[in-house]
């Protein structure tokens, strides 16, 4: 059976009429959608304008920043958009802002309906693996905002990011409303409703240099204060040069492994952090190995510390960044943990070490 039959035989098992169903389907267009119900009751369906304001734009630098991380969401329920019609398509959209705004200011000109689940302020594609954006949670939208009564048609158009989450023969079963996946990007979204068909373009998942950047914001916020406060405890216990390591090693974590993701070889986002860890580690060796007046194991040990913490720390970071990107999927991250977080830790701890024996050494006068 092909997937048309089989959604042409469950759409034949679901009623169209009674019971807060209404009275048209997409076989009876000419009725007009009446199905007894008492309007007055239902709830209420807000109003929404595809104009970006100053303070949405606010609103998405501080989302950005993760300033107020769970704060920037929108009311779940169903929006009106324009002058949308019984007729008039629905859109699925999580309540974080950032999604809400680039659906709605990407329809401009048009009439729809916005049904905006509540993923708890989080994005589409986060939201779909979370499964907050998910099957559940769309066929209890559908039913609470009563879709039946507001459109004639039974589709809601979906964004592809948030398909892991929307098994549609289960939305279909249990509501009647057959999914739609429309286009990774909603920029998109003007020439996909043309023809309701999505172009190898529109489908292709895309993650440039600029979907990298404005993600290194919100993962450097995360570990500014610890990176900080490690930094001013280096500075008192062995100079500004150690000080200067642990800074470094956060900034290529968070803004310089974004960065250059596409270039650093291998294939997993944790040797690639140890890679680019251990170059960025190379001039602080250097410079511990070139203290004066040390003697030769207080050098060594200087010049492996930076060489063990520093790659750690990058790796740690750039495996943290595989939540944010599209190249990774759940198995692979774990495996990922599993293989490379014990070494992470053991060459942490062993820098850590050898970083306490010379901090010792030279608070007792040894060296």
């Amino acid at each position: 059976m092909s997937a048309t039959e089989w959604k042409r035989e469950i759409m034949d098992t679901i009623p169209t009429a009674g019971s807060n169903r209404c009275a048209c389907s997409p076989r009876q267009g000419s009725e007009s959608c009446n199905c007894g119900t008492d309007h007055s009751s239902l709830p209420e369906i807000w109003t929404t304008d595809s104009e970006i304001t100053v303070a949405n734009r606010l609103d998405h630098l501080l989302a950005r920043w993760g300033v107020n991380r769970s704060g920037h969401r929108v009311e779940p329920g169903l929006y009106r958009l324009g002058n949308p019609t019984p007729d008039s398509p629905v859109f699925a959209s999580a309540n974080y802002t950032l999604s809400f705004d680039a659906l709605r200011s990407a329809l401009a000109g048009h009439d729809a309906f916005i049904l905006v689940l509540d993923t708890k302020g989080i994005n589409v594609w986060c939201a779909a693996g979370k499964g907050t954006f998910g099957t559940e949670e769309l066929v209890r939208r559908i039913n609470v905002a009563y879709l039946t009564t507001v459109v004639c048609h039974r589709k809601i158009i979906v964004p592809q990011l948030g398909a892991p989450g929307i098994s549609w023969p289960e939305v279909l079963h249990k509501s009647g409303f057959s999914v739609e996946y429309g286009p990774v990007r909603a920029r998109d979204l003007p020439e996909y409703l043309r023809a309701h068909k999505a172009t190898p373009e529109m489908r292709k998942v895309q993650f440039t240099l600029w979907d990298r950047t404005v993600l290194i914001p919100v993962e450097f916020v995360h570990v500014a204060l610890p990176a900080v406060i490690a930094a001013v405890a280096l500075w008192f216990l062995a100079g500004l040069v150690a000080a200067l390591a642990a800074i470094a090693a956060v900034m290529a974590g968070t803004v310089l492994f974004p960065v250059l993701l596409l270039v650093l070889p291998t294939r997993d986002f944790s040797s690639k952090g140890l890679l680019l860890g251990g170059v960025v580690a190379i001039p602080f060796a250097i410079a511990f190995a070139s203290a004066p007046a040390l003697p030769g194991w207080a050098t060594t040990a200087g010049a492996l510390a930076p060489l063990l913490i520093i790659p750690a720390v990058t790796a740690y970071l750039a495996l943290n960044f595989t939540g944010s990107t599209t190249f990774t999927s759940r198995t692979g991250v774990k495996k990922e943990i599993f293989r490379y977080v014990p070494v992470m830790a053991l060459m942490a701890g062993a820098g850590v070490i050898l970083g306490i024996v010379l901090g010792v050494s030279r608070l007792i006068g040894v060296i």
